[in-house]
């Protein structure tokens, strides 16, 4: 049943607090900001959003989180809010929100979310090539066959960084106690290392499509790492994401 609920994209919402007033600076012209921990059938999972100011001024958000007055002044400090992004199916809980806060913004869907969620009004579903609106400043991955999730990965070109959804997890050791910090360990899915949920892999019934996306990614030679849960890296992406996705 965890499987299942896991694969149809089911979470609860998070019941605490949460501070998002502000965006930190990860590399040139790309920002973040850390939402709330969400409960995802008992495991905690740490969420994070990214903003990036694209070469002509208009802002590129991707995997947004909840909104705050806080963040929503910090966003409109850098620029004007024309692209939100979902990587994958699970990413979309504030694709709403996020929207009729930018009225002129546009919304892109990975495969299958459009069907998921026809009350919204997409631009386009991503694929394997960047939308001419942003291919001069990133590129992007299509990780295929798997009938349950299948995610886009993007390349922010000036900075070097990769950003993974949930492809690649890295939680603080810290975080990893009892029966569900050994199985996140035994995933692989604690820092310094970082892997693929079990459920995830096992989804993937066809590699084909995702190894080319692996070896797209490879190709970037990607200096940072910025992923939606758990620890990024400033140094090694490369090698931290040969390794995270070897089971390809």
């Amino acid at each position: 049943m965890w499987l299942q609920n896991r694969l149809l994209g089911v979470a609860t919402l998070p019941t605490k607090a949460y501070s998002a007033e502000m965006l930190t600076l990860f590399a040139p012209d790309l920002y973040v900001a850390d939402g709330p921990v969400v409960n995802f059938f008992g495991f905690p999972y740490p969420t994070r959003m990214a903003v990036i100011r694209l070469r002509n001024g208009d802002l590129w958000v991707w995997s947004p989180i909840e909104l705050t007055a806080g963040l929503v002044a910090a966003v409109n400090q850098i620029g004007s809010v024309e692209y939100i992004v979902s990587p994958n199916k699970l990413h979309h809980l504030f694709l709403s929100e996020w929207n009729q806060c930018w009225p002129r913004s546009r919304l892109y869907a990975p495969p299958g979310l459009a069907r998921k969620l026809p009350q919204l009004e997409f631009a386009a579903e991503l694929g394997d090539q960047p939308e001419p609106q942003w291919a001069s400043d990133l590129d992007q991955a299509l990780f295929a066959g798997s009938p349950a999730m299948q995610e886009v990965v993007f390349l922010h070109r000036v900075s070097g960084t990769a950003l993974f959804g949930d492809l690649i997890q890295r939680f603080p050791s810290s975080t990893a106690n009892g029966w569900r910090g050994m199985l996140m360990r035994l995933s692989g899915l604690v820092d310094p290392r970082g892997g693929t949920p079990l459920d995830w892999r096992l989804s993937f019934l066809k590699h084909a499509g995702a190894r080319d996306a692996r070896r797209k990614v490879l190709r970037w030679q990607p200096q940072r790492l910025l992923i939606a849960h758990g620890n990024c890296a400033a140094t090694g992406a490369t090698q931290i994401i040969q390794a995270a996705l070897r089971w390809i």
